[in-house]
């Protein structure tokens, strides 16, 4: 009796399971067809975003060029000073100005840097094909975010965990949390996702907020302009020399 007691709770242990994944792909296929569609992202090869970040009273411009699987380049022009920070495959360079802490001539990144930026190499998201990708994803559960209903739900890389809360409405992206690299220290870091406007057939958030770094208030990231599939210059992510 306790043998088939114990059979008949495994059975239903699987079946719970089966029924959690499968839950957690529908809610990833649908997340996918209200970004644009499984074609449109994957044809995605090169991004370029242009943004204006407002942060203690300033509007500070950035650039993020990606060549999907090949490089990311980050731009931000703070008073006059320009701050790049670049991936080029396996290997990351960064130019800082004084005022930031550098000395103006190119340098390499860190190692855990270079890894956490290249999670930025990929603009179809961590979701799209996470299995491929040798990821998992679990479905923490559906929750209240802001009044509206989310799924959150937990991806997990090479031991790297990001929280996805997805609009169950919309199923769009409406936060992440996510351990970022501030000045040599993982912490983490939260972002919220609105404004969601078409961008040849892609949605994008054009709003995002999080804190800004060392506690300075809230940090607002508005798109200014995307370009999908244009060209970009491989140079762009080539280390300068000295």
């Amino acid at each position: 009796m306790n043998t088939l007691r114990f059979w008949a709770s495994s059975v239903a242990l699987v079946v719970t399971l089966s029924a959690q994944a499968q839950t957690v792909d529908e809610i990833i296929d649908k997340h996918i067809a209200a970004r644009g569609g499984a074609d449109k992202l994957k044809n995605i090869k090169t991004l370029v975003v242009e943004n204006s970040m407002s942060m203690q009273g300033m509007d500070i411009p950035m650039k993020q060029i990606i060549v999907s699987g090949r490089g990311m380049r980050m731009e931000i022009s703070v008073m006059g000073n320009d701050m790049i920070t670049a991936v080029d495959g396996d290997k990351g360079w960064m130019i800082r100005p004084a005022m930031m802490g550098g000395t103006g001539e190119p340098e390499d990144l860190p190692a855990d840097q270079i890894k956490s930026s290249k999670r930025q190499m990929d603009p179809a998201g961590p979701l799209f094909n996470y299995k491929e990708k040798g990821s998992t994803v679990a479905l923490v559960g559906k929750e209240k975010l802001d009044k509206k209903d989310v799924y959150h739900l937990k991806i997990t890389t090479e031991g790297n965990a990001i929280d996805y809360f997805i609009d169950a409405d919309t199923y769009l992206l409406s936060k992440q949390v996510a351990n970022v690299n501030m000045n040599g220290q993982e912490t983490s870091q939260e972002m919220a996702f609105s404004d969601y406007k078409p961008v040849d057939g892609i949605q994008f958030a054009h709003t995002m907020e999080t804190s800004a770094p060392m506690g300075g208030g809230s940090m607002v990231i508005t798109i200014n302009k995307v370009v999908v599939n244009g060209p970009v210059d491989d140079k762009l992510f080539t280390k300068p020399a000295k």
